[in-house]
């Protein structure tokens, strides 16, 4: 379960760098237009990149490691992407949250050792 939940924060993380990319233009083109609060979207979409960013990497880490303290972690960057990275980030991160959890949630697979 471990390798299905690294690819789902792959495909996650992959397509909320998109989705930080739409909310970095819309922040950069309300701050060019001076409305109120372009610049809070700019920082929204800056974390949202990390986070993006972070989960890719962890994601890949998943793929071939289970372990509890990396889902941890996957599902904690999933809620921060989602709560600070704005709208579009975190529709992704939900997906992320639920590779998350699979990670979270996957079981090591005993060592077979062979006669010898």
């Amino acid at each position: 379960m471990n390798k299905a939940g690294g690819i789902i924060c792959l495909i996650a993380g992959i397509f909320s760098v998109f989705a930080a990319g739409a909310t970095l233009f819309i922040g950069g083109v309300g701050a060019a237009l001076e409305a109120e609060g372009g610049e809070t979207v700019i920082m929204f979409g800056w974390v949202g990149l990390l986070m993006s960013f972070v989960i890719i990497i962890l994601g890949a880490i998943a793929i071939g490691k289970a372990s509890k303290v990396l889902g941890g972690i996957i599902v904690l960057s999933s809620i921060v992407g989602a709560v600070v990275g704005g709208t579009f980030v975190a529709i992704f991160m939900v997906l992320s949250l639920l590779g998350g959890v699979l990670v979270l949630f996957s079981k090591k697979k005993p060592v077979v050792q062979q006669a010898a």
